[in-house]
């Protein structure tokens, strides 16, 4: 059977496409000699929804068959359908059918032909369950969206070549991006520019999410072009479960989640969330990225998010269910980057498992750290490790302020010592070396002896940046002095290997390789691979301060494979770099 569906969200062109389709068949010599036959089903729509018995009648009054020999049943109207149809083949009047506008499979099997060379195109919302090959559309790119706004403009009100102009260009290209490629918020964008051609004025008006919707309309005295309106449709069609998920999906603030999130947003069994997501991914209200990952259209979006909710503390309650899941899931996959804790194998049974959880939610964790601060001191050490350092500035100067605001002190120096280190990262040094004598003193104020040690560390890190080794030295050597009060084995192995490296830049080898030395056997006992390759990098690059270059090398090749053993491979790259091009400059970090 030559049956084709086109299904796609609603706006997305489906009618367009098909219409198009059959206007270009029928300038065809010989295909379609029948003509087409076309009926709008309005299968979202509970006012004009027509049955299929009703679009059976329109259909064969339409090819002349006189009302009194048309069967009042659905399935006789059937059966009369399909002979005619075959009829009309046989006497070379082949016709193309177009159902548009179908919800659901009820409507459309009873339209089909019994004679496989009859033509179909089906649009609808929903991907249908019906031997059909399936076109799924998607939003135009860039490019195609501008051409077709500036293409709609020019055609209305002549060759204007002020939208090709660059600041009226720029200010289409701003359009584009707030309709998402939505082909219906386009054709509105473009019949509202050829009624006032100031492309930035209609951007400056959309660009609030709060009205974008309601100003998406173009009004006639005909009715009105309005994607709410659109939206309404397939909304309406939803069930009370459907219709919470696709409410509930927005408040996650990352670009897409994923199902065990999904279910933990909606306080649902994941098998349960699963069948809601799937259904509204059939009705083409999210899209499905990557396995078990789903995502809102930018206009779908904003719909969802404005549909009122069943109960006050709705948003709230699901607001926090999700923050819990993102901090839990979080610190269990940290667990298996930070050698100091206990690992957590009840949720992710391996590193690597861990680590592909915190890259895939990596944008979903970021955005959840602005109304939960806590979560950015969960994945510093993973945003660090995988150096993603203009993150790690965005949320610890957020947690900073809120927590100064609140008055928290702990809180701050523990923000302004993350924050240090991913300014030092960055090439802000100066920056860096004064939050952390900020942390330092905040904690060393609250007695935090702990805490005070690690600010202190990083500010040793960042003043052997500098070059300023005799300072760093002195630095370190505070902090090695508390860790060892404190019994930090982990803590005191960190103050040793950047003593080392501070050591190395004033070229004080021996103590140096005394440090690194120490710093390698306490690794070892931690079973800290991470930090026992970069321990022995630098016992290495000693090792070439003293001339020994052929047991630097040994040292590097074991710090490469301990690196690759943490899953490091930038770290890994770096020494060997060292190792292809060893030279003075690799003694000072």
């Amino acid at each position: 059977m030559l049956v084709s569906a086109v299904a796609g969200m609603a706006g997305i062109g489906k009618t367009e496409l098909v219409l198009q389709a059959a206007s270009r068949a029928l300038r065809t010599p010989g295909w379609f000699p029948g003509g087409v036959l076309f009926v709008d089903l309005f299968g979202y729509d509970s006012d004009r929804r027509l049955s299929a018995a009703d679009a059976l009648l329109g259909w064969l009054q339409a090819i002349g068959i006189p009302g009194e020999h048309i069967p009042a049943g659905e399935q006789d109207r059937a059966r009369l359908w399909r002979s005619v149809l075959t009829a009309y083949v046989r006497q070379g009047r082949r016709l193309l059918l177009i159902i548009d506008n179908a919800a659901d499979t009820t409507q459309v099997t009873p339209l089909l032909p019994a004679d496989a060379d009859i033509p179909v195109l089906i649009t609808s919302r929903h991907t249908l369950d019906i031997d059909a090959r399936l076109h799924d559309l998607n939003y135009l790119d860039t490019d195609a969206a501008i051409d077709l706004i500036t293409k709609v403009v020019a055609l209305r009100r002549g060759d204007d070549t002020r939208m090709g102009a660059p600041d009226h260009r720029a200010a289409i290209a701003d359009l584009v991006n707030l309709c998402a490629g939505l082909p219906l918020a386009l054709r509105i964008v473009a019949a509202l520019l050829a009624d006032r051609p100031q492309p930035a004025a209609l951007a400056t008006l959309l660009r609030d999410t709060r009205h974008r919707l309601d100003r998406l309309v173009r009004r006639e005295t005909t009715g009105e072009l309005a994607v709410r309106a659109a939206f309404d449709l397939s909304y309406r069609h939803l069930t009370p479960q459907q219709a919470r998920m696709f409410r509930l999906l927005p408040i996650n603030p990352g670009p897409d989640i994923g199902t065990t999130a999904a279910a933990r947003l909606a306080d649902l069994p994941a098998d349960e969330a699963t069948i809601l997501l799937q259904d509204l991914h059939r009705a083409h209200l999210i899209d499905e990225p990557a396995t078990d990952r789903w995502r809102m259209h930018d206009l779908i979006r904003l719909y969802a998010a404005s549909q009122p909710a069943d109960t006050p503390d709705e948003a709230d309650a699901t607001r926090q269910r999700l923050s819990t899941y993102y901090q839990d899931t979080a610190y269990a996959a940290i667990t298996h980057l930070d050698p100091t804790v206990k690992t957590d194998t009840t949720v992710f049974e391996t590193r690597e498992g861990a680590l592909a959880w915190l890259d895939t939610e990596h944008a979903n964790l970021i955005s959840a750290c602005t109304t939960s601060t806590d979560l950015a001191f969960t994945i510093a050490d993973y945003l660090d490790f995988r150096r993603y350092f203009d993150d790690l500035i965005t949320i610890t100067t957020l947690a900073a302020d809120i927590y100064r605001q609140a008055g928290d002190r702990h809180r701050v120096g523990r923000a302004l010592n993350h924050l240090g280190s991913a300014l030092r990262q960055v090439g802000r040094v100066d920056e860096a070396i004064a939050a952390h004598i900020e942390a330092a003193e905040i904690y060393c104020e609250l007695g935090d002896r702990r805490g005070e040690s690690a600010a202190l560390n990083n500010l040793g890190v960042a003043l052997a940046g500098m070059r300023r080794f005799d300072k760093a030295i002195t630095v370190h050597t505070r902090d090695l002095k508390i860790c060892r009060e404190l019994g930090d084995r982990h803590g005191e192995g960190t103050a040793l290997n950047n003593l080392g490296v501070a050591l190395i830049g004033v070229r004080r080898f021996d103590r140096a390789s005394t440090a690194h030395l120490e710093a390698v056997k306490i690794y070892r006992e931690l079973d800290d691979r991470y930090h026992e390759g970069a321990a022995l990098a630098y016992l290495g690059v000693v090792l070439l301060g003293l001339g020994r270059l052929d047991k630097a090398r040994e040292l590097w090749n074991q710090a490469v494979q301990a690196f690759a053993d943490a899953g490091d491979t930038a770290s890994a790259e770096g020494v060997r770099q060292w190792m292809d091009e060893p030279s003075p400059e690799a003694m000072d970090g």
